[in-house]
């Protein structure tokens, strides 16, 4: 008779077991993005407001977010590399803390100077959380890191998408007195964030270095660098043109269709809920077919329809804006993973990187393009955006990395 095999101890067992995906923690990272995002995406739907009760130009309005944008992209890889080395689980709630300060300052501000100071807080804040939420997204994916990394950042394109309405709702005609209301959404991302913090700090606890992570690329450390610098040179192309209609979409919808601020808001949604579908499909097909595929796809198959928005009707100009979130949104989450996956021991900085880069350039964009706007009209703002997209091409020069090595 032959003798049945020994299986192998339990702890054997469990230690070549692929990790389970933590969804608790994965939904609860993805809602406070929700959150975090929704407050933010508030500011630039109140600019209509502001500009009128500040009699801002804008040039102005663009500083207001170049504010924003810089205080929450320079601080993200500094935390970022800081926290791979010396992880501080509890950073990512008092960092939140810094957010609320932001949203009561706004919702108090009497002057310009203010304004801006109220729009640095809640950038630092941003610039606190964005690095450690992603970090703690992927630790909880297991494995499943485009997964993970599209239903975080979906959390966030949501809030982009719900601020303008909720904007619409509660403040717009209103007064800026009534910002006080996003407080709560402060509040309650602070408590989420407690809960998930102690997850963070208990995995740190019971996890060994001997746990093994996603292997390098094996490729030298200068063609490493090229491939970072590609990516960087995608997102700029992405996040400058998306950011000509985060910032300015309602004034080119009120200024040329003469709409309403409220049916400007409405047409806003409607993009930033398709940025929100686009970011969700692309993490996951990411993983199936290859994040390469999905960045070359993402960024150059959105140029046609954005050359094409300029000289569209409303309902067209709708249906391209569309078309044109749903597209290239997709992008974003197989950047930063696809870079994660070239410095994988730095997940951390990497993903501070690549949203401060983000954050970083729709700052400079919203600026430079306001610019444009007061000198040119805002149209031509959307003339020259328009031929951004082009530089999808540059993602033939991406290295092939569609076998993901554990």
């Amino acid at each position: 008779m032959f003798a049945m095999p020994t299986p192998p101890p339990a702890s054997a067992a469990a230690q070549s077991a692929p990790p389970a995906t933590v969804m608790q923690i994965l939904f609860s990272v993805a809602f406070v993005h929700l959150l975090n995002d929704c407050v933010q995406a508030v500011l630039p739907a109140i600019y209509p407001l502001l500009k009128e009760d500040f009699a801002l130009s804008f040039t102005q309005i663009g500083l207001i977010t170049l504010t924003f944008q810089c205080t929450a992209s320079l601080l993200q890889p500094w935390i970022g590399l800081y926290t791979d080395k010396r992880p501080i689980p509890f950073l990512l709630p008092l960092g939140m803390c810094v957010t609320l300060g932001g949203v009561a300052l706004l919702a108090a501000a009497g002057s310009y100077g203010l304004l801006l100071l109220a729009a640095g807080m809640i950038g630092v804040g941003s610039s606190t959380f964005h690095p450690e939420a992603s970090r703690v997204a992927r630790l909880a994916s297991g494995g499943r890191f485009g997964f993970a990394q599209s239903l975080f950042q979906v959390g966030g394109n949501l809030g982009s998408a719900f601020g303008p309405l909720l904007a619409a709702a509660i403040i717009i005609g209103r007064g800026q007195g009534k910002i006080a209301w996003l407080i709560l959404l402060v509040l309650l991302a602070v408590a989420v964030l407690v809960f998930v913090s102690r997850w963070y700090a208990g995995h740190l606890r019971s996890a060994t270095r001997k746990i093994a992570v996603h292997a390098g690329p094996g490729m030298s450390r200068g063609r490493v660098l090229w491939a970072l610098a590609v990516l960087a040179m995608l997102v700029f192309s992405k996040y400058i043109y998306m950011s000509s209609l985060s910032s300015y979409y309602t004034f080119f919808l009120i200024e040329k269709f003469h709409v309403t601020v409220e049916s400007a808001q409405m047409y806003l949604f409607l993009f930033l809920a398709a940025v929100a579908a686009g970011t969700f499909a692309g993490g996951p097909i990411g993983d199936r077919i290859g994040r390469k595929r999905v960045i070359w796809f993402s960024i150059l198959g959105a140029a046609p329809f954005a050359l094409a928005l300029p000289y569209a009707d409303l309902f067209w100009t709708a249906v391209l804006s569309v078309i044109i979130g749903l597209v290239m949104s997709s992008a974003f989450s197989a950047i930063v993973v696809f870079a994660q996956e070239l410095v994988p021991d730095k997940v951390g900085m990497i993903a501070g990187l690549f949203f401060g880069l983000m954050f970083g350039i729709s700052g400079i964009g919203a600026a430079a393009m306001g610019a444009i706007a007061d000198s040119a009209g805002i149209e031509q703002v959307y003339r020259f955006a328009s031929f951004l997209p082009l530089l999808g091409v540059l993602a033939v020069l991406l290295p092939r990395m569609d076998t993901v090595r554990r």
